[in-house]
């Protein structure tokens, strides 16, 4: 009997034929009703030809040089801006007047003029361009950095006969790098003083100590008119930096102001002239003027270019006619329905449940009678000392940076310190030291005790000892023995996998974050505004105009006195920028300053064009949904920093000053804007850590993570991890000390530290205070509006 054939466990593929050509029948069957995608859209697309291709480059070509050209002609010419110039002198003892000079004689057609605020206009009808300079003040570092945000070209002063950089042009450099650097132009003066056999070196030293800031820069000479003249020109043909944050925003250098107080309010009008540059301005919009704050505009009105390239108003001006050629036009005035409010703050209804946490009020109602009940003191403890463990566990204490066993420890070590020394001098037993008569003492110690804070040395002493603590064991507590674990931790849960786990969002908000404003996708707003402000109607780029804001007259009164040499510098706010919200900044610490800086501390911050005050807290800068908490932002190390703040759309620059004790402003950490996203998860992680009492094959009895038996069932779920690479669980207590079983998937070494992680979600606190500038900026001048 023949058996039928079986397929084997194999299936063999017979190699297809090599013939061309298929039936219709044949095809059918291969594609059974299939479509080709690449070949569908393969018979719609055009294959260029050689000359088709030539030509599409050349007009790709094309296009590029004429968006260059247009850029160029965007500035400087008689319809447009004038070039806009800080000079910085890159010594504090150069004067930046001599180099003026010395522009201003460059040539004999120059058409000088200068505004009421110091701004000096000159205007070259052979080069049919025009430039503005200003000097910001020196030893100003806001000033500074003020009238770098508007420039379109910084011009760097050096001399030949003096040292070239000091320490305020060291400064300088750092600062215009970190904020975004106009197109920079480097000058030494003084070169012919220098013997000419000499010349060539001494340039050459100072362009080698230029290098290490600006490497492809090449300093120029000026000392000659003719060196002027090229300075000009370098300035009129150089490519242009782009600043981003600055050039998606309308922002002008305010020429003149005039403040016209209402004799019967309280408001009145503030009136700021000068040259339009970037986008177009809103006047239903909001402004903001650096260092005094956001405000509302009236009306726009337009005048006639008041420094032209030509000489014609001059000779209209001889003539008397000068009434007749001034015009006024209004551009646009604000209409109320439309004009953008000044609220900045949500204001949550209780009604309508936004918050499950329960206010001050009902907390305090509900535990009138149950903490006398909960308290648990040590034997001889009195009412006051009782009532400091009431508060460590209270609703308010939810973000302590650090344990209080920690702060304990220390300041414990510390007193331990100065009883020891105080006894060493009370008995008279160290004999390493001599009593010296106040007639024997040396006056220059006490003049030198007298320029040292002892109070900040101690506060450095502690903050350093803390940050090397935490770098070398880090998130480790001790678990404090005469509290509870389960209740001293009783916000912190644990996690299966930091980076898998899920955490909800809006799980236990405080009560600040029903204030904020949040956006459901911040990358398509952002994209979203810029889009509608690139397609504005009314473009008014160029225009010399003037604004009229409404402002209070105590407010100008102050900051008019303290800033009448600064610079003015206004921006235009896009939509959403006056709302607060939770901001992200990525931050990197410089050079400047080793010391570590904790989390909460008061820093000022500067975010594009706004300048406040805040305390802000550090994470980790990962990817993840959960960034996990830093108590110390160290030297040499990159993180984010939370804080609340108003809103801003990146790309926005960031810069991080430290207040010193002698009222000087540091810069400790430059970055740029992350986001503005409340929803980020900063999770501070605390570890408890364990040893081995009796080691078993894959089981081991572990003590001194827990005291009492309690803890150990109430921790029984969480996972356990070792140093060496171990994990485990608890698998049950022994005995009431905090002795207790776990089983690891492998045997522990007797050296090995078992650990146990817990974590909590952070929150910054509403600390947020708008800077105002004075002559000598500190963070002690801020002013809340």
């Amino acid at each position: 009997m023949q058996q039928a054939h079986r397929a084997g466990t194999l299936k063999q593929s017979n190699k297809a034929h090599k013939s061309r050509h298929r039936s219709k029948r044949g095809i059918s069957a291969a594609v059974k009703g299939k479509v080709n995608v690449k070949e569908f859209v393969r018979r719609n697309r055009h294959i260029l030809k050689k000359d088709e291709r030539r030509h599409q480059s050349l007009q790709l070509r094309k296009n590029k040089r004429e968006e260059v050209l247009n850029k160029k002609r965007a500035l400087g010419g008689g319809r447009n801006p004038p070039f806009l110039v800080c000079v910085v002198p890159l010594n504090a003892q150069l004067d930046v007047n001599s180099a003026l000079v010395i522009l201003k004689t460059c040539s004999e057609g120059a058409i000088i003029n200068e505004s009421k605020n110091g701004i000096l206009h000159i205007a070259l009808a052979n080069f049919k361009q025009r430039f503005s300079f200003i000097c910001p003040e020196v030893g100003n570092d806001f000033s500074l950095l003020d009238a770098m945000k508007i420039s379109d070209t910084v011009l760097f002063v050096c001399s030949a006969l003096d040292e070239p950089v000091d320490e305020w042009g060291e400064k300088a450099l750092a600062l215009s790098m970190a904020q975004g650097m106009p197109t920079p132009v480097v000058v030494t003066m003084d070169i012919e003083g220098v013997h000419p056999k000499k010349r060539t070196s001494e340039k050459q030293n100072v362009q080698k100590l230029i290098s290490k800031w600006l490497p492809e820069e090449k300093v120029m000479q000026l000392d000659k008119e003719s060196d002027g003249l090229n300075v000009l020109r370098r300035i009129g043909n150089q490519k242009r930096n782009i600043i981003h944050h600055r050039e998606k925003r309308p922002y002008m250098l305010a020429e003149e102001y005039e403040f016209t107080p209402n004799p019967e309010g309280e408001e009145g009008v503030l009136k700021i002239s000068g040259y339009l540059r970037g986008m177009p301005l809103n006047v239903n919009g909001l402004l903001h003027i650096t260092g005094l704050g956001d405000f509302q505009m009236l009306r726009i009105d337009g005048h006639d270019d008041p420094y032209p390239i030509s000489s014609v108003k001059e000779n209209v001006k001889s003539n008397g006619m000068d009434a007749e050629v001034t015009k006024v036009t209004v551009l646009q005035e604000a209409d109320p329905q439309k004009q953008q409010p000044l609220i900045c703050e949500n204001i949550p209804d209780p009604m309508e449940a936004e918050q499950t946490w329960p206010t001050d009020e009902e907390i305090k109602d509900a535990n009138i009678e149950t903490k006398k009940k909960v308290k648990k003191v040590p034997k001889g403890w009195s009412d006051y000392q009782a009532a400091w463990i009431v508060e460590s566990e209270d609703e308010n204490e939810d973000d302590e940076n650090i344990s209080d066993e920690d702060d304990d420890n220390e300041d414990d070590q510390f007193m331990s310190c100065e009883e020891d020394d105080s006894e060493v001098e009370e008995n008279g037993q160290d004999n390493d030291f001599e009593s010296v008569a106040d007639s024997e003492a040396v006056p220059n110690d006490e003049r030198y005790d007298a320029t040292i804070d002892a109070m900040e040395e101690h506060e450095m002493l502690q903050k350093l000892a803390a940050a090397k603590e935490d770098q070398q064991f880090p998130d480790e507590v001790d678990t404090p023995q005469d509290v509870p674990a389960r209740e001293r931790f009783m916000r912190y849960r644990g996690l299966e996998s930091f980076r898998t786990s899920p955490w909800d969002t809006k799980e236990n908000l405080p009560t600040d974050y029903a204030r904020i404003f949040q956006f459901e996708n911040y990358d398509r707003t952002r994209r979203r505004v810029f889009k509608e402000l690139e397609e504005s109607l009314v473009n008014m780029h160029g225009f010399y105009i003037t604004i009229h804001v409404k402002m209070r007259s105590d407010l100008w009164t102050v900051f008019h006195e303290a800033n009448k040499n600064a610079p003015l510098a206004v921006f235009g706010l896009l939509p959403h920028e006056h709302k607060m919200s939770v901001m992200n900044v990525v931050l990197k610490r410089t050079g400047a300053s080793d010391e570590p800086i904790k989390s909460k501390e008061r820093l000022i911050f500067q975010v594009g064009y706004r300048r406040f005050i805040v305390n802000p807290i550090f994470s980790q800068h990962t990817n993840g949904s959960k960034h996990k908490y830093e108590r110390f932002f160290q030297p040499a190390s990159t993180c984010v920093a939370t804080f609340f703040a108003p809103i801003q759309f990146s790309p926005s620059t960031v810069l991080c000053f430290k207040e010193k004790k002698n009222t000087q402003l540091q810069l400790v950490a430059s970055g740029v804007l992350l986001s503005c996203n409340p929803d980020r998860l900063v999770i501070k992680r605390i570890v408890l850590s364990g040893h081995p009492f009796k080691v078993h094959t894959k089981s081991a009895v572990i003590r001194f993570m827990f005291f009492n038996r309690d803890d150990v069932i109430y921790f029984k779920p969480c996972k356990l991890r070792t140093k060496y690479g171990r994990t485990g669980h608890i698998k049950e207590p022994l005995g009431t000390h905090g002795h207790m079983k776990c089983v690891f998937d492998g045997q522990l070494k007797s050296q090995d530290t078992v650990l146990l992680n817990l974590y909590k979600r952070m929150f910054p606190k509403w600390t947020y205070e708008n800077c105002i500038v004075t002559d000598k900026p500190t963070a002690g001048d801020a002013m809340v509006e």
